[in-house]
């Protein structure tokens, strides 16, 4: 997939338009071990209505890595400072895992730049930090293949995995060409964040989304994020795991636009 790059305070960051020029903006914004290519399943639905900017976190797909550790005041100011040179001033953004991470502290940091806010499979705190130092030493060690089995298996539910091969596969390479100082960079911010105590402080109008059967970030921790935002939405999506915009594709793109058409 060929995209556009724009250096955002010395990083260069990958994305790309989809959808009418003059519709307004959804930037959607990837997990922790994928790219851009992880919302394929959300553009047709979300180009009838909106123009969609994707990019790739830094360390990810065709974006710089540059010198870990990351934070999420750092992947924030990289949303902030990208629209800014695209001259874009506000938009809905979606984020999911490390996205709604991101998504959390532009809430807090940048609101003026958000419509909407929509925080998917996602979590304020991911202890115990020892879990990411691990993660961390074994891509260093066995390569981003050495991950990968384990990330699927949290990812999506056993009778996803029977059923489509095709998407496994599809997702098993863009975790296997996730660059390991990348990833690792990305697991120190993912390691010293607690968000907790800031999510009271978002205003924009947010909608928190999660599989049922999400091991990662359950419905346990959506339901703090709902609890903690005033007026926000929660929607749990039945039989989905982590990437639940993927295995229940039509009923996540059907929740998306019913918030976004009304906001």
């Amino acid at each position: 997939m060929s995209l556009d790059t724009a250096d955002i305070g010395g990083c260069r960051v990958a994305y790309r338009f989809d959808g009418p020029a003059d519709a307004p903006v959804v930037m959607l914004s990837n997990s922790l071990s994928s790219n851009l290519a992880m919302w394929d399943d959300q553009i047709a639905a979300l180009t009838a209505y909106y123009r969609v900017l994707r990019y790739d976190q830094r360390g990810h797909g065709q974006s710089a890595v540059t010198p870990g550790p990351y934070t999420f005041d750092l992947l924030a100011g990289d949303v902030h400072g990208l629209l800014r040179h695209l001259g874009i001033y506000s938009v809905h953004f979606v984020g999911l895992s490390m996205g709604g991470m991101t998504g959390q502290t532009l809430g807090v940091r940048h609101p003026d730049i958000l419509k909407s806010l929509v925080l998917c499979d996602t979590s304020a705190h991911m202890p115990p930090p020892g879990m990411w130092d691990e993660r961390i030493a074994l891509a260093r060690d066995g390569g981003m293949a050495s991950t990968s089995e384990a990330t699927l298996g949290r990812w999506f539910t056993a009778p996803f995995h029977a059923a489509r091969p095709d998407a496994i596969a599809r997702v098993r390479q863009m975790i296997e060409t996730t660059p390991v100082e990348g990833y690792a960079g990305c697991c120190m911010a993912i390691r010293d964040m607690d968000q907790t105590a800031a999510l009271s402080r978002i205003a924009a109008p947010t909608c928190v989304i999660v599989g049922a059967e999400d091991p990662s970030t359950p419905v346990s921790a959506a339901k703090l994020i709902h609890g903690e935002i005033a007026g926000s939405e929660l929607v749990i999506l039945e039989d989905a795991a982590h990437l639940s915009n993927i295995e229940k594709a039509d009923e996540f793109n059907a929740a998306l636009l019913d918030f976004l058409g009304r906001h």
